[in-house]
């Protein structure tokens, strides 16, 4: 049985929600709703870069797309599955860059600190 403490979630998902799993999901599996961004499949370096386990609040995801959370959060486009309300971290500059030149504005979402 997993514990809140055994996930952790991307600092980067597709309009700005956070998808949970765990470090070895993400290593195997990749992102369901970021990996063509983020490559996090078999790359454990990308994996720690990109997530964080602290994290605020969850939520859990059956029809996004139907659903007034994932409206509210911003995530109605996401996959189903678990989502935070915020996480805190930042993308490392380097993928920050590697997004803007791909056309993706990655939106800040930690709630911990000021922009």
């Amino acid at each position: 049985m997993l514990n809140v403490e055994d996930f952790v979630l991307t600092r980067l998902a597709n309009e700005d929600g956070f998808e949970s799993s765990t470090i070895e999901q993400f290593e195997f599996d990749g992102c369901d709703n970021c990996e063509e961004y983020l490559h996090m499949k078999n790359n454990r370096d990308i994996v720690y870069d990109c997530t964080s386990s602290n994290f605020d609040g969850l939520i859990g995801l059956m029809s996004p797309e139907d659903s007034w959370v994932a409206k509210w959060q911003k995530t109605e486009r996401m996959v189903k599955g678990c989502y935070a309300v915020s996480v805190t971290g930042r993308l490392p500059p380097g993928v920050v860059r590697d997004l803007r030149s791909k056309g993706i504005e990655y939106r800040q979402r930690d709630t911990s600190q000021k922009s």
